[in-house]
């Protein structure tokens, strides 16, 4: 059994002052500036040093960014005039999708490498739309041996991407097919095309070189490849548009194209200049992705990468679904069709958080893709004002590279650990089986049509 594979973390110390959620309101003029409130009360233990001490260590003393809201120095404040409400800088943080909470989450994973605990339990809320309806089964979590982390089981995480075949022939004890080309990498995680927006300094070099040390897969523009950034190097999957192809050289394993009626005859292309390349197809997901990537399947087509808009929904789609309800039908289509096996399947788009890739994985894919993640976890606010050619306030710019590829290994190692948690506690051993596993998993429209249905009848949209 190979050796466990394991992402090596260790803090790193955020470039610009973070947004926490609370913030102090008041210590109002009759505050007798005791500060036994914070010094001593708090749990946690920041304030028990002297400020400049934690400047020294911080470089920066922010009560805002390092409470944790457990409210005790409210609580035991002598005159009772401390009051904590929530910060409106960390209201505008993100949108509607890549909400400030999840954002604060990424940071928190990017700095420490750790996985986010709030100290009190799940506050809600316990069902919400995509991906919030669905809660994922956690019924053998009382095994602690069949811990991901700690436990004495083998959990595997590696995924296999390429082309499959359909079944084995043999004569005579010789085997007469010869297998595909696959790939395997140890995260069902790759790094998706960096948007053009955040392509300057350092950011793209710090991605690729990340990627490469995890021992992923990162996709590169084969026309603007940063300096010291090589496309040969294994970890690359160079993006090359349809008159690249005869004219670009790189020895990748794996090349990406783009969804068109030609796309099967720019595969074949690729595959007589060299027959072991795996050849993937970007197609932007529409109501008719289904059939398309069946389509696709049929002709050939080893690795579809399926890529939905920045909140993980359809494009050009009057009422676009989630990738939760995209996936499904994608994946129900090729198992009614008896090829799932056949193709792999990425998703990107709406992948906001480690619990988002376990159950794109549930729907469906084999893999995922993230790129506004990993822009998250170099301190990025998604405020919009890049879009608006307006100053960077966090000047990514600016960012070094070791602290950038650091900040991105730490985010991914609190996401596998958050996937190994979730893959013990539902009593899986490697990742590949969690594909399509929708029976371990509960949708919460299902439970309330089963629950209320007969009495109240069927839910209304938006109601």
């Amino acid at each position: 059994m190979p050796a466990k594979y394991h992402i090596h973390t260790h803090p790193v110390r955020p470039r610009q002052r973070p947004i926490g959620k609370l913030g102090v309101v008041d210590w109002r003029e009759d505050c007798s500036n005791c500060h036994n409130c914070v010094k001593r009360a708090c749990v946690y233990g920041f304030y028990r040093d002297e400020a400049d001490t934690l400047r020294d260590e911080l470089g920066f003393l922010d009560y805002i960014y390092q409470c944790k809201g457990c409210l005790i120095c409210v609580q035991n404040c002598t005159k009772g005039i401390l009051t904590r409400v929530v910060n409106p800088e960390y209201k505008l943080l993100g949108d509607s999708y890549y909400t400030p909470e999840i954002i604060q989450s990424n940071w928190y994973q990017a700095e420490t490498g750790s996985i986010p605990v709030s100290g009190s339990g799940y506050g809600g809320p316990f069902s919400g739309p995509d991906f919030d309806s669905m809660w994922t089964d956690m019924s053998e979590i009382v095994r602690p041996t069949r811990d991901g982390i700690h436990g004495r089981e083998y959990i595997s995480t590696s995924v296999d991407i390429g082309r499959k075949l359909p079944f084995l022939a043999f004569e005579q004890g010789r085997m007469l097919s010869s297998p595909l080309p696959l790939m395997e990498i140890p995260v069902p995680v790759i790094f998706d095309l960096v948007p053009q927006r955040f392509q300057r300094g350092n950011v793209v070099t710090s991605v690729a070189k990340a990627a490469a040390k995890l021992g992923t897969l990162f996709v590169a523009d084969g026309h603007a490849t940063p300096p010291g950034i090589s496309l040969d190097n294994g970890y690359a999957i160079p993006l090359f548009q349809p008159e690249d192809i005869g004219q670009a050289v790189t020895t990748a394993p794996l090349v990406m194209i783009p969804y068109g009626d030609n796309a099967m005859s720019l595969q074949a292309r690729i595959k007589e200049q060299s027959p072991s390349r795996i050849v993937a197809i970007r197609l932007d997901v529409t109501p008719e992705a289904a059939e398309q990537v069946c389509q696709l399947t049929r002709d050939g087509a080893e690795v579809v990468h399926l890529v939905f808009d920045p909140h993980g929904r359809e494009r050009n789609a009057e009422k676009p679904r989630h990738m939760r309800d995209a996936l499904r039908e994608i994946h129900r289509a090729l198992v009614k069709e008896g090829m799932r096996d056949l193709v792999t399947l990425i998703a990107s788009g709406g992948i906001a958080q480690a619990e988002h890739v376990a159950k794109a994985i549930i729907c469906g894919a084999d893999l995922v893709a993230i790129d506004l993640p990993l822009m998250i976890a170099l301190e990025c606010r998604l405020c919009g004002e890049c879009e608006r050619d307006e100053q960077c306030p966090i000047e990514l710019e600016q960012v070094e590279e070791d602290f950038g590829i650091q900040r991105i290994i730490n985010m991914m190692g609190a996401w596998q650990n958050q996937l190994l948690e979730l893959l013990g506690a539902m009593g899986i051993r490697e990742v590949r089986r969690l594909r399509g596993e929708t029976g371990r998993c509960m949708f919460f429209e299902d439970l309330e049509a089963a629950t209320f249905g007969k009495m109240f009848g069927k839910r209304k949209d938006g109601v």
